[in-house]
C-alpha cells in the first residue's frame, strides 16, 4: 500500500512539472481559424472560414492503416521537403477522412500562406487546394483515437443531431490535435458538415 502511494504522489508530481511546459508548447501551435457558434447538449457548432490544406490520399480506409503513413508524407513536405526546401510550421488539427475505401489526411497552412507562394511538395502524392468555408456540428473525446473510437463518436454524433432534428451532409472528418508522440492530454474530434440553415440558434 505504502508503496502504490509513493508511485501515485510521483505520478502527480510529474504532471505538475509536466502540465505547465505541454500547455506552452500547445499555445505555440498554430490553430486553424473559426468561430465558435455555441454549444446545444454535448455538441459545439462552429464556422470555418477557407484555408489553405496539404492533402494526401491513399488507399486504406483504416485510421490504423493509414494515419502514420500518411502524417509522415505531409510532415515530410513541411519539414523542407518540398522544391524550395523551405520548412512550414506545423498547425493544428490535422484532418481525416475515411471513407469509399480510401483515407485522405490533410494539414492546414499557416496563416499568410496561399497557393501562389507554396513551395511545390516534391512528393507527386501532396495535392495542395483551398478548403470550402464551413458549418460544422462537433463532438469531443480524450486519449489515444483508434477505428473503433471513432465509429463509436460519429455514430454518437450522428445520434445526438437525430435528436435534435438537425440535418447534416454525412462529411465526417476526425479532427487530431497531437502530434503522434504526444502522450498527454490528447485532444481529438469528430466533425461533420451542415448547412448553414441547419445551425440552431444558440
Amino acid at each position: 500500500m505504502k508503496r502504490k502511494l509513493l508511485i501515485g504522489s510521483a505520478v502527480i508530481l510529474l504532471l505538475i512539472i509536466l502540465i505547465p511546459s505541454i500547455n506552452s508548447i500547445m499555445a505555440k501551435t498554430p490553430q486553424q481559424p473559426y468561430k465558435e457558434l455555441g454549444k446545444k447538449d454535448e455538441l459545439e457548432f462552429r464556422y470555418y472560414p477557407q484555408s489553405v490544406m496539404a492533402s494526401v490520399t491513399n488507399s486504406d480506409s483504416t485510421y490504423k492503416g493509414s494515419a502514420n503513413k500518411n502524417f509522415r508524407v505531409l510532415a515530410g513536405y513541411i519539414f523542407g521537403g518540398n522544391q524550395s526546401s523551405n520548412k512550414i510550421a506545423m498547425t493544428a488539427p490535422v484532418h481525416m477522412q475515411m471513407e469509399n475505401g480510401k483515407s485522405t489526411m490533410s494539414f492546414v497552412m499557416p496563416e499568410g500562406y496561399n497557393l501562389n507562394n507554396l513551395p511545390k511538395p516534391s512528393s507527386g502524392a501532396i495535392e495542395l487546394h483551398n478548403s470550402p468555408e464551413e458549418y460544422v456540428a462537433v463532438i469531443g473525446f480524450g486519449g489515444w483515437a483508434s477505428d473503433s473510437k471513432i465509429e463509436s463518436k460519429k455514430k454518437e454524433l450522428n445520434e445526438e443531431l437525430l435528436k435534435q432534428g438537425i440535418k447534416h451532409n454525412n462529411n465526417f472528418r476526425f479532427l487530431g490535435y497531437n502530434a503522434p508522440w504526444d502522450f498527454l492530454f490528447r485532444r481529438n474530434e469528430i466533425v461533420v458538415g451542415l448547412n448553414k440553415e441547419a445551425v440552431p440558434a444558440l
